[in-house]
């Protein structure tokens, strides 16, 4: 059946700035699984423009977030019954272009909106209205809230059990997610511990709130706990994997609590996860009576509302900061266009990101049909 799209005002079908959505678009779609993403992915460069349907958005995307988990996702890691080719990229901002009838209730052309939905990575993207965030302008920043945000404020609330005084160790502190669990740690009135690669990356760390930092890059993390934390740490919230885990694992206090986000170390591996000493596991979490708890957001979308409305609120009043990376400091520079996605995916694994690395879609205001 043919969508049914709201006929009564022809601007629904016209691009807000005057110029017409054109027939055919730029995406990137996974052509082949593998971990690396730039043999999975590819730039199709004459993709239709998808028609909303009855309850959905036409959004032209304006900034996409890339994530460390794209390439578990290019690699068919999450639905096994997924096969290539599919759409990749999980969110986006961008202004409404078109829309149906039932999405006409409550959203209109020219609006700005976010969103987390698959096939992100692409100059459009149909957008069922109950998923769009409506947002006052569309800013780059909003979009680090939508997964990374959402991340570190539902899992420290569900598992960090944070309260005045403790100790919480953040790894890969600067990244998307990290410069979150730092800043909500700091709220909680927590001693915050945050690991990096680089002095740039630690200044912005103490810019944010974090009380120590550890370059591991020139410092011996296990040392360094060792020796100013020698009671161990109250939560971790890790996201690296491997030897961190194991180390961020030892230093955990007595009742300690560890959360996993992800292990971005194993995630170009074609064999996966790197080993970790897991067969001293039991021995060691009983002898703490400490635990370890795995979060990952699909599993709470019933918080997912409430928080983004929370870190909306704090963003705007100022109590919030949003550090976005578009690669300015890349040798080739920023990432503008759905070409640069791949690099951006580079960049985020050769750990050189301060903060969500956003990719920039401009777009020419005189697109023709």
């Amino acid at each position: 059946p043919r969508p049914i799209l709201d006929m009564s005002y022809s601007r629904h079908f016209l691009d807000f700035q005057g110029s017409s959505i054109p027939s055919s678009m730029k995406k990137l779609v996974v052509t082949k699984l593998s971990q690396n993403f730039r043999e999975a992915v590819t730039l199709q460069k004459e993709s239709p423009v998808p028609l909303p349907g009855d309850g959905d958005l036409l959004v032209r995307n304006r900034f996409v977030g890339i994530n460390a988990s794209d390439i578990n996702y290019s690699a068919g890691r999450y639905d096994a019954s997924v096969k290539p080719p599919f759409d990749i990229g999980f969110e986006g901002v961008g202004d409404v272009v078109a829309l149906g009838l039932s999405a006409s209730a409550d959203y209109t052309v020219g609006q700005a909106v976010a969103y987390v939905k698959a096939g992100s990575f692409a100059e459009y993207t149909v957008v069922p209205a109950k998923q769009a965030v409506p947002l006052p302008s569309a800013k780059p920043e909003f979009l680090t809230l939508m997964v990374s945000g959402a991340t570190a404020y539902i899992s420290l609330k569900e598992l960090g059990e944070l309260s005045e005084g403790k100790k919480v160790l953040v790894t890969a502190a600067a990244g998307g997610t990290g410069q979150f669990a730092v800043q909500l740690a700091k709220k909680a009135k927590c001693h915050v511990i945050g690991t990096c690669s680089s002095d740039e990356k630690g200044g912005f760390l103490k810019s944010i709130g974090c009380d120590r930092t550890i370059n591991y890059k020139t410092e011996n993390v296990e040392s360094v706990l060792r020796k100013d934390y020698p009671e161990g740490v109250d939560v971790v919230y890790e996201s690296v994997g491997g030897k961190m885990f194991d180390l961020a694992l030892n230093s955990l206090a007595t009742k300690g609590r560890l959360i996993v986000i992800g292990f971005i170390a194993g995630y170009q591996n074609p064999t996966g996860l790197p080993p970790i000493k897991a067969e001293l596991l039991p021995a060691k979490l009983l002898k703490k009576s400490a635990s370890i708890r795995g979060f990952f957001l699909n599993h709470y979308l019933s918080e997912y509302k409430m928080a983004l409305k929370d870190l909306l609120k704090m963003y705007e009043s100022g109590d919030l900061v949003c550090e976005v990376d578009f690669g300015d400091m890349s040798p080739e520079g920023k990432f503008t266009g759905l070409e640069s996605v791949f690099r951006a995916v580079d960049y985020m694994y050769m750990g050189k990101n301060i903060g969500k690395i956003v990719v920039e879609l401009p777009h020419s205001v005189n697109s023709k049909l």
